[in-house]
């Protein structure tokens, strides 16, 4: 088993990640265990709102308030399907439970539950997800790829997605133009 289980954590990525997909990411950490890890890129909106993706699905979206919401891409694994990101209430088909106040869901009941108004106060929406294998996300904070700093709800839902990397860097109480690319050794 891990020796530290980052469930609930922000994996910044450090600047040295120029390139490639996590490049400028913040990631939400939504299950860490002795499996490896399962994370949503939560400041990378794509151009599809939410009135656009319900209206491709065929789910009447009643609640004008969520029409212009943007969907992100939550990483480079299946891509095609949709998870949310979401504070505890009901029970979902395909929930997986987080913690006593968020949860990530795959199943199509709170979609529909989000289109008559009966969903989650909060919510974010991803196409695919990130993941890690056994020991690869601790070799890749060893390598300095990452920063982790415990979530916080009001960066996830208060926030728009460009203010949430800068506020998570807050937490640590670092200016992200500050860091330096190299681990430092003693």
């Amino acid at each position: 088993m891990s020796k530290f289980n980052l469930t609930n954590h922000f994996l910044i990525a450090m600047p040295a990640m120029q390139e490639g997909f996590f490049a400028g990411t913040l990631t939400y950490i939504c299950e860490h265990n002795e499996n490896g890890a399962l994370g949503i890129v939560v400041n990378r909106p794509i151009s599809l709102t939410l009135g656009e993706m319900f209206s491709q699905i065929s789910i009447p979206l009643h609640d004008s308030r969520l029409e212009n919401m943007q969907v992100h891409v939550g990483g480079p694994v299946q891509t095609e399907r949709g998870f949310v990101l979401h504070d505890m209430g009901r029970d979902w088909q395909s929930t997986l439970r987080i913690n006593d106040k968020l949860a990530l869901t795959t199943s199509k009941d709170i979609l529909e539950a989000v289109g008559s108004g009966s969903g989650p106060d909060n919510l974010l929406i991803t196409l695919g997800y990130a993941g890690w294998e056994q020991g690869q996300i601790e070799h890749e904070i060893n390598e300095n790829i990452w920063l982790t700093v415990p979530a916080n709800t009001r960066i996830l839902f208060d926030l728009p997605a460009e203010a949430r990397l800068p506020a998570a860097m807050a937490l640590l109480g670092v200016d992200y133009a500050s860091l330096v690319e190299d681990a430092g050794h003693a």
